[in-house]
């Protein structure tokens, strides 16, 4: 619960009362029923920027790199306009997924670990897209409108009390609040989630998948989750009964049937978030080794087996087992960022870098290999070197936090402390912190007296995320 209130306060403040340096609506305001696209997409922006200071979140590039592809992927063929979208990795494994306005997508590592294929998962994510593409927060305004703040805030502050393990006691606090007008809400939430999955299985097909994953998943879920007193917060947001999934189905039959169901790739990713939420390696390396004897040929099995294995510091095993996998297929990133695991961990940097860069010849643009590349810069003491990589990396992702922070490492690393100052501004911005990032940028400034020009642009941006402040502040209040 310790994050749990800090984030409802937070979200309450979104709803609050008009602000100009972000040009919010007033959302507690009826007259504002009716909100912009544009004003969506800075709503967004602004709760996510809270969110991501109060959960815990995946950082590895991998599954970064395959959830906001695939989402991508997804949109090309949906109805959604703006496609400027953001993403969150929570650190969770329980089953969740959710979209918020202004094109914010968020994705519980659990998610993955429920939705046993590529179709299933896709299925979840072309859901997400659909309320998105349809504007059910703005068309539902008008609908709520004679609800009051408090409640409104507690109707999407269920995503953080997910994130932040909650449980019972947070969905409790969220219950509380929103005792008068319930029934209305979930009124409303079903036909939204109806709209989303008709237009989300509409889009699954479209993008290539069998849409018949939806209604499969459901019933799974259903079966597993059926006695459960606290089912996952998924099926609190997104109630599976048995006539959302007969009409799923009915709509899913309506298509050819045709399309993927499954991948390597995705088992693949699927291994990797496995090994994330396990307790300990060994817990691993019984599971996969379990899997292989049962089907030596599940390659995903055999992955997740070396993962383990560098884990566990059994680098010759892990070697043994990844080169059954890359003489299938000798030019696969995945497995040679393994690969480059092992070389790390055995400080063979020449070969590490060998082998990233030819990749990166072929992929220049991949972000997990440059990601490698610059830890294996790191690891050799490259300062330069790795300051390049990031800062290459950074013109691909200028709003991830984790980069930023990054990047104000190498510049402290390469003493340049104004920009690490600067840096470190720009990752508290991003994370909500406001009061750490003007403090940060007073200390650039400070630096950088002698500099005319440097403080001046050091000033200015410190004029912005004051004024960006000031707005958080207005919220609250």
């Amino acid at each position: 619960m310790t994050l749990l209130r800090p984030a409802l306060l937070a979200l309450a403040c979104l709803f609050a009362q008009p602000v100009l340096a972000f040009d919010l609506p007033s959302l507690g305001d009826s007259s504002s029923a009716i909100i912009s696209p544009e004003q969506e997409h800075q709503l967004g922006r602004a709760w996510l920027s809270i969110l991501r200071g109060q959960v815990r979140q995946l950082e590895d590039p991998l599954l970064k790199d395959y959830v906001e592809s695939s989402v991508y992927r997804l949109a090309e063929t949906s109805q959604l306009n703006d496609r400027r979208l953001e993403f969150i990795l929570l650190a969770s494994p329980q089953l969740n997924a959710f979209a918020a306005p202004g094109g914010i997508i968020g994705v519980n590592g659990g998610l993955l670990l429920h939705a046993h294929t590529e179709a299933e998962y896709a299925s979840v994510m072309a859901h997400e897209l659909a309320h998105l593409s349809q504007r059910h927060f703005a068309r539902g305004l008008e609908a709520q409108k004679r609800l009051q703040v408090p409640l409104m805030a507690a109707m999407l502050a269920g995503v953080i009390a997910a994130a932040a393990g909650g449980g019972d006691l947070g969905m409790a606090a969220i219950a509380s609040t929103q005792a008068a007008a319930i029934q209305e809400q979930r009124r409303f939430s079903r036909q939204n989630e109806q709209e989303a999955d008709r237009i989300g299985i509409l889009n699954l097909s479209k993008a290539g998948f069998d849409p018949r994953a939806m209604p499969s998943m459901f019933e799974r879920l259903m079966r597993q989750y059926r006695y459960d007193r606290m089912p996952p917060e998924f099926l609190l947001t997104h109630p599976v009964s048995e006539s959302r999934i007969a009409d799923t189905r009915n709509r899913a039959e309506q298509y050819d049937g045709k399309g993927i169901v499954d991948s390597l790739y995705y088992q693949l990713i699927r291994a990797r978030v496995q090994l994330t939420f396990e307790d300990t390696p060994g817990v691993a390396l019984k599971r996969f080794r379990s899997m292989l004897t049962d089907d030596p040929s599940l390659d995903a099995a055999r992955y997740g087996l070396v993962l383990a294995l560098i884990r566990s510091s059994k680098l010759d095993e892990a070697q043994s087992n990844l080169d059954v996998l890359l003489d299938k297929v000798p030019n696969s990133i995945i497995y040679n960022l393994a690969a480059i695991d092992i070389n790390l961990s055995r400080s063979q940097f020449a070969q590490a870098n060998k082998r990233v860069d030819a990749l990166l010849q072929r992929n220049p643009n991949n972000f997990p290999l440059r990601s490698a590349k610059y830890e294996i810069q790191l690891k050799q003491k490259d300062i330069a070197g790795a300051e390049k990589t990031i800062n290459q990396i950074l013109k691909q992702r200028p709003n991830d936090p984790d980069i930023w922070f990054e990047v104000a490492e190498v510049r402290g690393l390469a003493n340049d402390i104004i920009g690490l100052h600067e840096a470190r501004a720009e990752f508290f911005s991003r994370v909500g912190d406001y009061t750490q990032a003007i403090e940060q940028l007073d200390y650039a400034k400070k630096r950088a007296n002698n500099n005319f020009p440097r403080a001046a642009r050091i000033d200015a941006r410190q004029q912005v995320l004051i004024k960006e402040e000031q707005a958080i502040k207005k919220m609250l209040n």
